[in-house]
């Protein structure tokens, strides 16, 4: 397990900025964050250097990319070895409909997040690239209907500090 990296609260309050618009400016973080650009610089050097910031992304919409069904597939693998489980990541994640893969515990293996033009193809996909192949001894697919960006992502004791006491996590205010 990697170890965390002490956050203080101008650390988090960039990130929190970052995860928002990773376009932003290092003058317009400063700004924001109440620090000189020099250091604001300095600090998002440090969280990249560290591995807190892994990167930036873009982020597409499926639906006007051409792929506007969404679906989760739960994949169960038998028998669930090594030597198969490699082979099976590298193919899913070279397919141009998959978005995120997850190795689980529980009755499922692997959850998969793909997107797709409609059910014709959806079926193509879980027919052809899913349970063709030997190892994959289920698929059960759930289409997703809509979903919500989250975070951002703050370690454990920042998101108790920022909540105060007597305040519930997640719950509907």
């Amino acid at each position: 397990m990697t170890d965390s990296v002490a956050l203080d609260t101008v650390d988090l309050h960039i990130l929190r900025l970052l995860q928002n618009d990773a376009r932003t400016t290092y003058r317009e973080l400063a700004a924001e964050v109440g620090v000189a650009p020099s250091t604001c610089l300095d600090r998002v050097t440090r969280l990249r250097r560290t591995g807190v910031i892994l990167g930036h992304q873009l982020r597409l919409d499926p639906a006007r990319m051409g792929r506007g069904l969404e679906a989760l597939l739960s994949v169960q693998v038998r028998p669930h070895r090594r030597e198969l489980i490699g082979p099976f990541v590298d193919r899913i994640r070279t397919l141009p409909e998959s978005r995120a893969l997850f190795h689980l515990t529980g009755p499922d293996d692997y959850l998969v997040h793909v997107a797709v033009t409609d059910t014709a193809d959806l079926q193509r996909l879980v027919l052809d690239e899913f349970t063709s192949r030997r190892e994959v001894a289920r698929v059960e697919t759930r289409l997703i209907f809509q979903q919500w960006e989250c975070g951002p992502l703050l370690p454990p004791a920042a998101r108790t500090a920022e909540a105060g006491p007597g305040q519930a996590h997640g719950a509907d205010r």
